[in-house]
């Protein structure tokens, strides 16, 4: 599967059915994560990946190609976290823009899916190999 393949299974799934565990299971086999938001704060990272990422009211979030990035310090400026996302690849997850709730924006290949809610269009997730987040 090709994450253009995966991006146009996901399209115009309706929030909290937006990928079955088969399908997850199918994206990890080849090595693809679908990147889609939760509620009004979470980034939820599903196939090669199972991983959520907090974002309230938007965030930048810090990733290689093992998964995203943790802070374990309690502070945005712990010198340990710096050195570990200097080489991370960053993905914007925006709140309340072009007419989503959730709208992630990348310099990593990836391709693009919408995830309904009630007939209206909620995020604009994406889909992209682990691998290129190295």
């Amino acid at each position: 599967m090709t994450p253009t393949e995966a991006a146009a299974l996901l399209n115009g799934r309706e929030y909290t059915k937006e990928i079955t565990r088969d399908e997850e299971a199918a994206f990890k086999a080849a090595g693809l994560v679908a990147l889609f938001g939760a509620s009004d704060d979470l980034a939820e990272f599903r196939g090669a990946w199972r991983e959520e990422a907090s974002c309230y009211g938007s965030a930048t979030l810090y990733v290689n190609e093992s998964g995203p990035l943790i802070n374990d310090c309690d502070d945005d400026y712990c010198p340990y976290f710096k050195a570990v996302r200097a080489n991370a690849r960053t993905i914007y997850a925006n709140w309340d823009e072009g007419g989503f709730s959730w709208l992630y924006v990348t310099e990593i290949p990836h391709e693009t899916f919408v995830i309904m809610e009630d007939g209206d269009t909620y995020c604009r997730g994406i889909v992209f190999l682990a691998e290129d987040a190295a």
